[in-house]
């Protein structure tokens, strides 16, 4: 199976679920059995904050790539040692299938920090952002290369309506101007190739002058050191989303001070 039907096929998957949850559970029986969440935290402002490396630190537990990354490490625990090391926000996978997430994962996660969180999925339909809601997510994950331009917007508006914020995927020039003219406030610039899976700087470095100087930016993928992350900063970008390098580390935790230290002494 290639990369891209990799996509493919777990946004089919995905499509499937959120209709067989609107069916067993429609959106106006959620809305109303679900407890009032607590206030949101501030994602967005936190990709901005000034003299240190913005780092969205990510827990997961595979990913098609590189399959099973890590299995003894408990999702609190790490999202715990991410704050302490000085991580802007966490990133939680909640896909479950090919990447080991569940929503609990996040819920719990968040409960344990004080810091804004990412449910990190793959979402077609407006049901999941109320699903988000509810789970407390304080931003959500928007991937343009999965979505019609009107399904992107859908998501956007509801977005905002619940008052979550999300960071906006693309992974080229015509995924960019997709994203702005959707109204996106938040871009995540992905260096994976979604054909060979491979990974490559020039794709945020490519982009990085056709971000608005009004949007953050964030660069994803394939950052694994002080250097890296000086080198995107450089070109214009707010905030690092970390995962594979963290993951793969003996303590994530560890891992992730030693980059920001890295960063800030240079």
């Amino acid at each position: 199976m290639t990369p891209v039907t990799v996509l493919g096929d777990i946004v089919a998957k995905a499509r499937i679920r959120v209709h067989e949850q609107r069916r067993e559970l429609p959106l106006d029986r959620i809305l109303s059995m679900a407890p009032t969440p607590g206030g949101r935290r501030a994602f967005k402002a936190n990709l901005t904050r000034p003299g240190r490396p913005n780092v969205i630190a990510e827990f997961k537990r595979r990913s098609p790539s590189k399959g099973l990354i890590r299995a003894d490490l408990h999702h609190v625990k790490v999202a715990q040692a991410y704050e302490i090391a000085g991580a802007a926000a966490l990133s939680i996978l909640t896909e479950e299938e090919h990447f080991g997430g569940r929503l609990d994962d996040l819920q719990e996660a968040r409960a344990a920090t004080l810091l804004p969180t990412l449910r990190k999925d793959f979402l077609v339909d407006p049901y999941q952002v109320w699903e988000s809601w509810i789970a407390g997510t304080d931003a959500v994950l928007v991937i343009v290369a999965a979505l019609s331009d009107a399904e992107l917007r859908a998501l956007l508006v509801t977005a905002e309506q619940a008052a979550i914020e999300a960071l906006v995927e693309v992974h080229d020039e015509a995924e960019l101007e997709r994203a702005l003219a959707a109204g996106a406030t938040i871009v995540g610039v992905n260096n994976r190739d979604l054909r060979t899976m491979e990974v490559s700087f020039d794709t945020s470095l490519r982009l990085a002058e056709r971000i608005p100087d009004a949007v953050v930016a964030v660069a994803e993928s394939g950052i694994r050191s002080a250097a890296d992350v000086r080198r995107l900063r450089d070109v214009g970008y707010d905030a690092f989303l970390i995962g594979e390098h963290l993951m793969q580390a003996p303590d994530p935790g560890a891992a992730l001070e030693a980059l920001v230290t890295a960063v800030g002494a240079a």
